[in-house]
């Protein structure tokens, strides 16, 4: 039906006659001739009708927003007054020569330009006119794009692009499954796949020793700004490898990305090992854009009387910690302060304290703060000389278990950069590397990525010192936020067996859900090891948006419904009995649908 879209048109169109498709953006009548901005999936081009074309004048004045109209014209270039310099079709219009209504619409339920401010349940509830929008159709068009460039650099490199099944059972992954009865074995369930962890290992060991997939994934856990309920992976595998080698690849694929969709070069790609992440920067994902580290100051205050100080400093698992904010003393208000000390409240911090260098050479007086009291002068100088304070700065600090401190003072670490724009660059990349096998819990000793991450020591070394074991896991992070993770996985049956010993799973719960795994690894299993990069919050980075909802077509909510269909939605009877299921009565509860 058309020719051309409407974006692509240009001065090199001028004196063609042109069919397009698309949508009423606006009209306007001035002074007689009617204006009409078309808008299809490229962009907008300017139509205008003069009396002159008496039938299809008459026409365009029916015309309404959202009205989906054929458009017979020829381009030909704007009068200079006219140019509008801030659109891409901006120097030339179609002159219209013929015009069909082609659908008529409803007024919307909310405007669709770029300066209008709907809230985010109107536009899930009416996603369809949403996603007509120019920003969601350029995110969603990226988004493409930025898979097309994905699959292309990973096959270039030799990768197979391989699906596995989405209907499994349930994996130790860290978060709830979904879970899907079946009809046909009553009593049983399927699972929806966190990942295709199990599958693509099994790949491996059937010979297939580079693959690849565009993965859905699901996981039934509470929602946050970079979680769905149901997401998608880039999800890589190869055998054969080391740690450099599966990093390497990674490395490219991102790196081709970012310079044939953005035009950006990321630079070197450095490496640390989760423990200094977590001293410097109290995360195991650091923007290192932002040049605040934290500082130790534990062994300073293990004998003053402050016990707020010194109860931390002295306990096997507590942690004091400050960070230095550069010339703070001006930048910061003290409400500014007190929102600070809320702000790390969330995190579990029971307090902020805080030291203003106002003079750093005057230790009894030029040093303001509640807590300054309780602090020896000499106490005072050494931590001015370790956090490397001058005048005008501000000290924060930060006293607790470890875990709260590292995840308070490295979240208001990145609140401070954000607020006070102390970005030095655009892009960081790094690789996290070194982490701990285990972390212990109450219930024992939990896996910190998953449990078929190979540790870095002998079966026998596992066992006698879990606690001090490294894995060969690595995690790619890209401003702050976690792009993806993976490991050199365990191809050796012993090892597996070991390592699921350590997590408390007795050999008949092993053989129980990882039966068909250890007989796999019995069976010649090459190394091998991968890496899954988390698509939506890819995408969400390159787009700059807030939430990867505006880069996905249809989301959910953060409680995991959708608006727009209603869902999860009742079912009936009938659906039940064949599932054979039956809902428990709850008070006040809504009854399933009555059969038809």
């Amino acid at each position: 039906m058309r020719t051309d879209y409407c974006g692509t048109l240009g001065s090199k169109d001028i004196d063609r006659e042109v069919t397009l498709c698309g949508w009423v953006d606006r009209r306007r009548d001035h002074g007689g001739v009617i204006f009409i901005d078309l808008r299809d999936r490229d962009g907008i081009v300017q139509v205008v009708f003069d009396p002159d074309g008496k039938e299809f004048f008459q026409l365009a004045d029916k015309v309404r927003s959202e009205y989906v109209l054929k458009v017979t014209g020829r381009v030909r270039a704007r009068e200079a007054a006219t140019v509008n310099a801030n659109m891409k079709t901006g120097e030339i219009e179609v002159f219209g020569l013929g015009l069909e209504i082609l659908n008529t619409s409803e007024t919307p339920s909310f405007q669709l330009d770029e300066h209008t401010s709907v809230g985010e349940e109107v536009r899930l509830r009416d996603r369809f006119l949403d996603l007509r929008r120019t920003e969601m159709q350029k995110n969603l068009q990226l988004r493409a794009r930025i898979t097309s460039t994905v699959r292309n650099s990973l096959e270039q490199q030799g990768f197979l692009d391989i699906e596995t099944p989405i209907l499994t059972r349930a994996t130790p992954e860290g978060a709830r499954d979904y879970l899907v009865p079946s009809r046909t074995h009553e009593g049983k369930f399927f699972a929806l796949p966190q990942s295709p962890q199990l599958f693509k290992q099994l790949l491996m060991v059937s010979g297939y020793d580079r693959y690849y997939q565009i993965a859905k994934c699901f996981r039934d856990e509470d929602l946050r700004a970079d979680r769905q309920p149901e997401f998608t992976q880039i999800d890589i595998e190869a055998s054969f490898i080391e740690e450099d080698d599966i990093m390497g690849v990674s490395e490219t694929m991102i790196r081709n990305l970012f310079n044939s969709v953005l035009s950006v070069d990321l630079g070197d790609f450095p490496r640390m090992p989760y423990s200094e992440a977590m001293s410097r920067f109290g995360s195991d994902k650091p923007d290192l854009r932002i040049p605040l580290e934290l500082v130790d100051v534990g062994d300073l205050m293990e004998s003053v009387e402050f016990k707020v100080f010194s109860g931390p400093a002295t306990d096997p698992k507590g942690r004091v910690a400050a960070i230095k904010v550069p010339g703070g003393n001006d930048k910061l208000t003290r409400k500014q302060i007190d929102d600070y000390t809320k702000f790390v409240g969330i995190y579990g911090a029971k307090g902020l304290a805080y030291i203003k260098c106002n003079d750093i050479s005057d230790l009894a007086e030029g040093l303001q703060s509640p807590i300054v009291k309780f602090l020896p002068e000499d106490v005072r100088g050494a931590i001015l000389e370790r956090t490397g304070a001058e005048n005008g700065d501000l000290i924060f600090f930060g006293a607790d278990k470890a875990t709260v401190v590292n995840e308070s003072l490295g979240a208001l670490r990145c609140k401070l950069g954000a607020d006070l724009n102390l970005y030095t660059c655009e892009w960081a990349p790094l690789w996290v590397i070194d982490f701990p096998m285990f972390e212990e819990t109450d219930e024992g000793w939990h896996a910190l990525h998953h449990p078929f991450t190979a540790p870095s020591v002998s079966p026998d070394e596992l066992k006698a010192n879990p606690g001090e074991a490294l894995s060969r896991a690595y995690d790619m992070v890209l401003n702050g936020t976690e792009l993806g993770g993976g490991s050199i996985r365990i191809h050796d049956q012993k090892m597996q067996k070991t390592v699921f010993d350590v997590l408390g799973i007795s050999e008949e719960e092993a053989d129980e859900k990882f039966g068909f795994l250890l007989r796999a690894l019995s069976y010649g299993a090459p190394p091998h090891g991968g890496l899954a990069f988390g698509l939506d919050r890819l995408v969400m980075l390159m787009v700059d948006a807030d939430s990867i909802r505006d880069v996905i077509a249809f989301p959910k909510t953060q409680s995991a419904q959708c608006l727009m269909t209603d869902a999860p939605g009742l079912v009936t009877n009938t659906q039940l009995r064949d599932l054979n299921l039956r809902l428990r009565e709850k008070p006040n509860s809504v009854e399933p649908k009555a059969d038809k």
